[in-house]
């Protein structure tokens, strides 16, 4: 495990009071500021955040010391961490993802596939990133039917990828999907 999770970071100035745009890396968006102060990467800066409101995807954060909008603006891109102790044990079979980055990647067959770099949501769920040994990137959906075991004191992830045909073009698919 971790000593960090990042819990967001600052999109920018918001209005001229200080306030900045945070996107969260939470499932409940205010839990940013829910767990005390946070950090920056290297730990250099402390910041006390207290969530003011909304905007689209993104929450609005007032910073302790923070009281303009070049202040503010200065922040643009910073993450914010907190010390993974103080964050609730995961409920079971769910996961930090922070937790699943640098697992090790393992087939159903015991073969291994490569490295998790990362993990995406770009809003249709979880995809789990990894790299193999040649440097491909490849991704997978974080689902049960494609990750059935995650093992974080093992440090693997068994997964049971689709079979890829290299073959087969967009045209071919269409005409499986058709019949």
């Amino acid at each position: 495990m971790v000593d960090r999770v990042c819990l967001g970071a600052v999109a920018g100035a918001h209005g001229v009071r200080g306030q900045v745009k945070v996107k969260p890396f939470t499932e409940n968006p205010d839990d940013v500021a829910a767990y005390g102060p946070v950090e920056d990467e290297r730990g250099d800066r402390r910041f006390k955040l207290s969530v003011t409101g909304r905007h689209k995807d993104t929450v609005i954060v007032r910073i302790d010391g923070v009281s303009d909008r070049n202040a503010a603006e200065a922040l643009r891109g910073t993450r914010l961490y907190v010390a993974r102790a103080v964050l609730p044990e995961p409920e079971e079979g769910a996961f930090y993802h922070a937790d699943l980055i640098g697992l090790s990647v393992v087939s159903v067959g015991g073969e291994t596939l490569g490295r998790v770099t990362s993990v995406h949501d770009f809003g249709a769920g979880d995809l789990v990133e990894y790299v193999d040994a040649s440097g491909g990137q490849h991704m997978l959906p974080f689902t049960l039917a494609m990750v059935p075991e995650v093992d974080l004191a093992g440090g693997r992830m068994v997964v049971d990828p689709p079979e890829e045909s290299p073959d087969e073009g967009p045209e071919d698919l269409a005409q499986d999907r058709a019949e």
